[in-house]
């Protein structure tokens, strides 16, 4: 199945909800955030993007970020996010290792990236060729990718040498939601799925299980991590779900601590990775103000 569809099937079914948000703002709902996909897929198969062809994203959360992995399984081809946080050097060894034929990147890499990566076509969402991109032709019908099919291209941090891409297939990605919703929690309409960690990893698989119940995608105006803005979001919008490193959810209960509480009780789930949580800060999250009859805090190793 195409991992798309369960972004149109929410168009058709909640095209007035809110879907994605820059910040406390609401930019677009469920039926817009599907027409930008389209609009983006039509551009991308327009300039010759085929069904299996690599395209990589190399830059911070955004919301474009979600609109652009949407468009290009939306036409068949394969996701190759890369970690922001990477040096150029670091970005074009991927480019070249995946075979991508694109790659949408910002302006502070843009040049670099073109130089140290000739073969792929670098495109800079900030400037006139991402807004090329996004035409008035009518959105393409969805490639039909089959359950095996490569979809993602998930690669690795390259700790002990160098990187490697987990080729994830909509099989996966299925597998995954359901063992969330029967193992983790559930999600809901109201939820607010924050992006504050890189869609590049774990944060980015998430959008899945909110998509399929039609909650809310929120991008912090930061593009990143703060804890004071986390909290601030918690109060604004209310039944905040996010993914975070255990330094993360240790930096929140700090954070938390030294305000009173406030936005603690509106945050209602985190899943952290990389390590276990320990009792103490699970705890002291828990703790640290009085939390709302579904508020959580959820500890897994992946």
């Amino acid at each position: 199945m195409n991992p798309a569809r369960w972004l149109e099937r929410a168009a058709l079914l909640w095209p007035d909800r809110p879907a994605l948000f820059r910040g406390a703002e609401a930019v677009l709902d469920y039926a817009g955030f599907n027409a930008r996909a389209g609009a983006l897929a039509a551009g991308l198969a327009a300039t010759g993007i085929a069904p299996g062809d690599r395209v990589a994203l190399f830059l911070a959360n955004r919301i474009d970020y979600l609109v652009a992995m949407q468009a290009v399984w939306r036409i068949g081809a394969v996701a190759v996010p890369v970690n922001a946080k990477l040096h150029e050097k670091e970005a074009a060894y991927i480019l070249g290792h995946s075979g991508a034929a694109l790659c949408f990147t910002d302006g502070d890499h843009a040049g670099d990236l073109a130089a140290l990566a000739p073969e792929t076509r670098i495109v800079d969402m900030d400037g006139p060729d991402f807004s090329a991109l996004v035409t008035d032709t009518p959105a393409t019908p969805l490639h039909p990718t089959g359950q095996n099919d490569l979809v993602w291209l998930f690669y690795t941090s390259g700790t002990t040498g160098r990187p490697k891409g987990v080729m994830l297939t909509p099989a996966n990605i299925q597998a995954m939601i359901m063992s969330y919703l029967a193992d983790v929690d559930a999600a809901e309409a109201g939820d607010a799925k924050v992006y504050a960690a890189p869609m590049s990893h774990g944060a980015g698989l998430y959008q899945f299980i909110y998509l399929i119940c039609g909650a809310r995608h929120v991008v912090p105006a930061s593009g990143g991590f703060d804890s004071d803005e986390i909290l601030d979001l918690a109060e604004q919008l209310g039944r905040l779900c996010f993914f975070a490193a255990p330094t993360m959810v240790r930096r929140l209960v700090a954070a938390a601590k030294s305000r009173g509480g406030r936005g603690r009780a509106s945050a209602r789930s985190s899943m952290a990775a990389g390590r276990c949580i320990s009792p103490t800060s699970a705890t002291r999250w828990t703790s640290s103000a009085p939390a709302s009859p579904r508020s959580t805090a959820r500890a897994r190793r992946r």
